[in-house]
């Protein structure tokens, strides 16, 4: 059986780690430690075996100040960082790469940049970069999940596939922060229609809704992202990845 890869988030925002509703910072803006970088070394310690990153400042700001903090982290630790956050042309892309992480999720700069999206893809490949879904109502929203595009998620998965996409990391707005429960039929309908490997955000609480997504896998959904759930102890982390590297949840 395949393995579900569990990854934790830490969400950035004024240099600190935050938690967000609806993947918005401003809805509820929780500070869950003043170091992302201290952050990053405890779910290390934790057995994580990746960490996600979301620049919040660069999403809404388009600002770089946490720049510095990335790069410090993936210094600090000896596992994959993947980011997403205030990228907008290939200059973007190469500034963060160049910094240390191994996986870039873009999400405004594809549907506003594809000739810049498609020269990172030659350079990178696709499996350094790969497509953010922010999805609410069904549609595409970018810009800090600020903005509705009016465009069908399916449709755009499609359109990021020809370009040569082979991974998207969906997430149901919604459902981000809100602790009600993960959308995985979302997941599943955009793994069975696109045939692309999935990385889930939001809404997972529990080690029933991970078993859940462990019988994805085969399927192509193989890994979550969970923040709120891990910073307020829903799981015992050390335990926890120790029955994922089993492949028994």
């Amino acid at each position: 059986m395949k393995k579900l890869l569990v990854i934790p988030s830490i969400d950035i925002k004024g240099g600190k780690t935050v938690r967000v509703v609806h993947g918005i910072p401003e809805l509820d803006c929780k500070e869950y430690g003043s170091d992302p970088v201290e952050m990053a070394r405890l779910w290390r310690a934790e057995n994580a075996k990746m960490i996600h990153v979301v620049d919040f400042d660069g999403a809404w700001e388009y600002s770089h100040r946490n720049y510095k903090i990335i790069e410090e982290m993936c210094s600090s630790v000896v596992i994959p960082v993947q980011f997403s956050g205030g990228i907008r042309n290939f200059e973007d892309i190469k500034d963060i790469m160049d910094r240390g992480i191994i996986r870039l999720a873009i999400n405004t700069m594809a549907f506003n940049n594809k000739k810049d999206l498609i020269k990172a893809l030659g350079i990178y490949g696709p499996k350094k970069i790969v497509i953010a879904l922010d999805i609410l109502d069904d549609e595409i929203v970018i810009k800090g999940r600020k903005i509705k595009t009016g465009v069908h998620y399916l449709q755009f998965a499609k359109e990021m596939l020809e370009l040569g996409v082979e991974r998207f990391l969906v997430a149901d707005i919604s459902k981000n922060g809100m602790m009600t429960g993960p959308n995985l039929a979302l997941s599943k309908e955009i793994a069975e229609k696109t045939k692309a490997r999935i990385t889930h955000s939001g809404g997972i609480r529990n080690k029933d809704e991970l078993m859940d997504f462990q019988n994805l896998c085969n399927i192509g959904v193989d890994s979550v992202v969970i923040g709120r759930a891990f910073y307020e102890n829903r799981f015992p982390c050390q335990k926890l990845w120790r029955v994922a590297e089993s492949g028994t949840i």
